[in-house]
């Protein structure tokens, strides 16, 4: 290893995903200057980029499957103990009895898989998890999901700011042109004409925006979109207020207990790949690592807290994919763009007609979050032989209630480290009896809706996702209004007992959510940063 070099700055932001750059943007427009890091590596030209964003995407974004499933990171797997009777009797074999399995790919010997998040996971990249997320950015219910540490008045101008940022809005597909969105929501509100108002069908609210001479693509809102064009054109610039490192992973936090409390003195850095460490000396230090490596980070520094990886919730998924019935698309002949524009086309849409992107919201009788759309994810991929343009996603978020025994936590052994070499993490997790019953009835609700729709595509039939794979962990660095042990920050995501310590993650949520958390997350952010300039 080479030798320890310091290095010093004004505030330290560990990751940067769309919080770190949140932090990046308004700090430095405040007048600090910012020296980020990310143990991820650059995968665009322009740092943060949202990868759909590529031609080859929009035109048929199936393809992007791949792209997310290479960029997740699975945090915990269980070892496999399944006997393979079929091995060749002269191959390597362990003592079963001495050895829970192999470790080499990021197995844990201490995960139980029966209370795991298997697909539980981590981007590593400049970027973080908006290098491919799908940019959707609801507002939480005011009163099934929102926390009350924040008063409604501030909430609003909080969201606002946030999805000023994002450049959120639900005009992208809000065209009578569009046939399969118009289509779809028309069904859904035939199918659901008891919600109305806020909790009606709707377009997604998703953050970008289509491009002005070329409308047919969207430029997706990526980390880079928040940090803007000044700030990334300032790389690299001998006078530039920020610096931005790749594969520089935060190691730990050292800290002293002063007078009024404690401080965080330095932080040790290590370039992963010249193997070359730094203390980086700052006044003000941001980590945004996301809801498991932010506390990972702060296990691994001794910040003891007893709310740490506590209070975790994640979303039950439930997900089927259908083929739009006959009917509908009857229904639609006489629509002027519904024409033949191929021979040898069955199917008289337009390639360029926009993908379905609606929702249900949550509402009173109605904890979960509804997105009826066409999108890539890890999952739900379509076979080339299948046409798209009759396939509709439908997935169905739940919400739990925050415990304190639903929790990840992080080895102390020397042999038990992640692929990084940090404390590796465990995750105890069970839903209760009534959060299991909230989801059956979510189930029930999206097979109203897939049958108002169409038949179910062979091979993605109604079911429940594996535990993580909605990627929306909360509460594992919760807000709180009292340092009394059931939180890990105040009300301005600063740690409690630090002077100079904040966390930006949606791990800082206190409430069980059943929308996607990154909007909320951003407006707490947006806070944090407000608390810090007023002291500067």
């Amino acid at each position: 290893m080479a030798k320890e070099q310091c290095i010093l700055t004004d505030v330290l932001i560990v990751g940067s995903g769309l919080l770190g750059c949140t932090f990046a943007k308004k700090l430095i427009e405040g007048g600090h200057s910012v020296f980020m890091i990310d143990a991820g590596a650059k995968l665009s030209e322009r740092p943060g980029w949202h990868l759909k964003n590529s031609f080859l995407y929009q035109r048929n974004v199936n393809q992007f499957t791949g792209v997310i499933e290479g960029h997740l990171h699975k945090l915990s797997v269980a070892p496999n103990k399944s006997a393979v009777p079929t091995l060749d009797p002269g191959a390597f074999d362990y003592d079963h009895d001495k050895y829970p399995g192999f470790i080499s790919n990021n197995e844990n010997p201490d995960q139980d898989p029966y209370y795991n998040l298997p697909d539980a996971a981590a981007t590593y990249a400049v970027g973080g998890m908006a290098t491919h997320w799908t940019a959707c950015t609801p507002r939480e219910h005011p009163t099934i999901e929102r926390s009350t540490l924040i008063d409604d008045k501030e909430w609003d101008e909080l969201y606002c700011d946030a999805e000023s940022l994002l450049k959120t809005n639900q005009k992208m597909f809000d065209d009578p042109s569009y046939i399969r969105n118009n289509l779809v929501l028309n069904t859904l509100k035939d199918t659901y004409p008891y919600l109305q108002g806020d909790a009606a069908p709707q377009y997604l609210p998703l953050a970008g925006e289509r491009r002005e001479k070329a409308e047919e693509f969207i430029t997706w809102t990526g980390a880079d979109t928040v940090l803007g064009d000044e700030l990334i054109n300032s790389l690299g610039k001998e006078d530039s207020k920020f610096i931005l490192k790749e594969m520089w992973q935060c190691r730990r936090l050292e800290h002293q207990n002063d007078v009024d409390g404690n401080t965080v003195q330095c932080a040790i850095v290590r370039d992963l790949l010249n193997k070359t460490d730094y203390t980086i000396k700052a006044n003000i230090y941001i980590i945004a690592a996301g809801a498991v490596l932010t506390p990972q980070i702060l296990f691994a520094s001794k910040i003891q807290l007893r709310a740490l990886g506590h209070y975790l919730c994640e979303q039950p998924l439930a997900f089927c994919q259908i083929v739009l019935l006959q009917s509908l698309i009857d229904s639609i002949k006489d629509h002027p763009k519904f024409r033949l524009k191929h021979p040898h086309d069955p199917i008289p849409i337009p390639y360029s007609d926009p993908q379905p992107q609606c929702w249900i919201p949550v509402s009173d009788n109605r904890p979960w979050h509804c997105q009826i759309h066409r999108d890539a994810f890890s999952y739900g991929g379509v076979a080339p032989n299948i046409d798209t343009r009759l396939i509709v996603d439908l997935r169905w978020f739940g919400k739990v209630e925050p415990c304190f025994d639903n929790c990840v936590e992080f080895s102390e052994k020397e042999d038990n480290k992640d692929t990084f070499g940090m404390p590796q993490p465990t995750f105890h997790f069970k839903m209760s009896p009534s959060d299991g019953e909230q989801a059956h009835k979510m189930m029930e609700d999206m097979l109203v809706a897939a049958g108002a729709l169409g038949g179910f595509l062979p091979g993605s039939e109604p079911s429940f996702q594996l535990p993580g794979l909605a990627l929306h962990i909360t509460g594992t660095c919760r807000m709180g209004e009292a340092d009394d042990g059931e939180s890990v920050v105040d009300t301005d995501s600063k740690v409690w007992k630090y002077n100079n310590l904040y966390l930006g993650t949606c791990g800082v949520i206190p409430t069980g959510t059943a929308c996607n958390p990154t909007l909320t997350a951003m407006a707490i952010a947006l806070k944090a940063c407000k608390s810090i300039l007023e002291k500067k």
